[in-house]
């Protein structure tokens, strides 16, 4: 589905920091970060367990979230904003496992990206 130029300039991206990152209790799918953008802080939750293993290797990245989506509830927790990504699972090479790929910045938490 195409959408106009005006329909993607209502979406807000933003530049948030990792704070910390846990496993959603009961879920094998959700981990909940907390994510600093510069002024204010959020809860987010993102069914990307499985590629981290060891949620505190997401502490400190500073990547991509849409900001301005409405809050979800999900096992009883709100996601007050949606993390950027990518995965191989479309095109892997032959015996590799699916990957996610984080699009990492140095840009300050709370950055409009552009």
């Amino acid at each position: 589905m195409e959408i106009s130029i005006d329909e993607f300039k209502k979406v807000e991206i933003r530049v948030g920091e990792v704070l910390s990152a846990e496993p959603v209790e009961g879920s094998d799918k959700l981990l909940k970060l907390r994510v600093g953008f510069g002024d204010h802080e959020r809860q987010v939750l993102s069914g990307i367990a499985k590629f981290f293993p060891d949620p505190a290797q997401l502490v400190g990245k500073r990547v991509p979230f849409v900001t301005n989506l409405a809050s979800r509830m999900m096992m009883g927790l709100e996601s007050q904003a949606m993390i950027l990504a990518t995965d191989s699972t479309g095109s892997p090479q032959a015996g590799e496992a699916p990957q996610l790929f984080l699009f990492e910045t140095k840009a300050a938490p709370g950055s409009l990206v552009r």
